[in-house]
């Protein structure tokens, strides 16, 4: 386990998940897709747009070590309404209703421990393997056609003029199910980056568990990920080589994990710890990850307290 770090912008960051085409070395991988991320540019183009970003976000992280230091607590059960907007070019775009309710109930049991593969979380990390208890319920699906043939992480698809806008982003959390491009698989704003732009981008062969999707990201693990991110956790690397994630209670990595690691694959960092890679927050395909610990749950309850940076869902 290791300590929390905090650096000074590290994890400022939109992520964005990806296919790469690049071979891994990791054992069982997939041959030619795997997840990357391509944040830097989409960051870059956000801090030089708003440049006081880097300062919410501070305090952001400042009220969030405050909240779960002091051992507060969420009262009474997080229930976030959902409105997904499908921006579609083509018919297959256009994914249907079961495709849409097929991801959010994935939302559902992975935050929820209700997963069927959360009994192969490793006796390693049974002690802090995490129910977060933050359940998802589909309000609203709007859907609109497009002459654009894909997106990329430039928020279009969140405009009216060239989208869809969210809807009420303070109190609803908006996906956004379009073509993306450069084998981009999804992205996610970070709580203190702008109301207008608030929310999960997924492309429509990685939303759900059904329908369009393909393997190695059909089983709607990428919306976790990406929701993970939208609830205030960074990649389990940190970002950085044997960087930190801002929580306590999982192992530092070298790097990302691809594929699906052996059992009792370890990092190369400091005494060499057992590595989480079934954790949502690393870039495994779908069927490896499926769990959150206790300490990324914590983090995310400090949300929805009062005063927290997502405290407008809370109840």
């Amino acid at each position: 386990m290791k300590k929390i770090m905090l650096p000074a912008l590290a994890f400022m960051m939109l992520f964005s998940c990806q296919n790469d085409t690049t071979e891994t070395n990791a054992p069982e991988a997939s041959a030619t897709l795997r997840r990357g991320c391509a944040s830097q540019e989409v960051l870059a183009a956000q801090m030089k747009a708003d440049p006081s970003l880097a300062l919410r976000m501070n305090k952001i992280e400042e009220f969030t070590k405050n909240a779960m230091t002091n051992g507060r607590l969420v009262n009474g059960k997080i229930e976030i309404p959902v409105v997904v907007n499908v921006v579609y070019r083509t018919a297959a775009e256009n994914i249907s209703l079961a495709q849409i309710q097929s991801q959010i109930d994935v939302l559902n049991r992975d935050f929820n421990a209700l997963n069927s593969d959360f009994n192969q979380v490793p006796t390693a990390f049974a002690g802090v393997k995490a129910n977060v208890g933050i359940s998802f319920v589909l309000q609203n699906v709007v859907r609109k056609a497009t002459t654009a043939t894909s997106f990329t992480t430039n928020d279009a698809m969140k405009r009216a003029s060239t989208g869809i806008a969210p809807t009420t982003p303070t109190t609803v959390l908006n996906m956004w199910s379009c073509n993306l491009s450069g084998g981009v698989l999804g992205y996610a704003q970070f709580p203190g980056g702008a109301s207008a732009t608030d929310g999960v981008v997924m492309d429509n062969n990685a939303f759900g568990s059904t329908g369009t999707v393909t393997a190695p990201f059909n089983l709607g693990r990428t919306a976790t990920h990406e929701v993970g991110h939208w609830l205030n956790l960074r990649h389990i690397w940190g970002d950085a080589t044997c960087g930190s994630d801002l929580v306590s209670d999982t192992p530092t990595h070298n790097e990302p994990n691809y594929g699906v690691p052996a059992a009792g694959h370890r990092s190369t960092c400091t005494g060499t710890p057992l590595e989480m890679y079934m954790n949502y927050m690393d870039y495994t395909d779908d069927r490896g990850m499926f769990m959150f610990s206790n300490g990324q749950k914590a983090r995310m309850a400090a949300l929805f307290v009062s005063g927290g940076a997502r405290r407008s869902f809370g109840i």
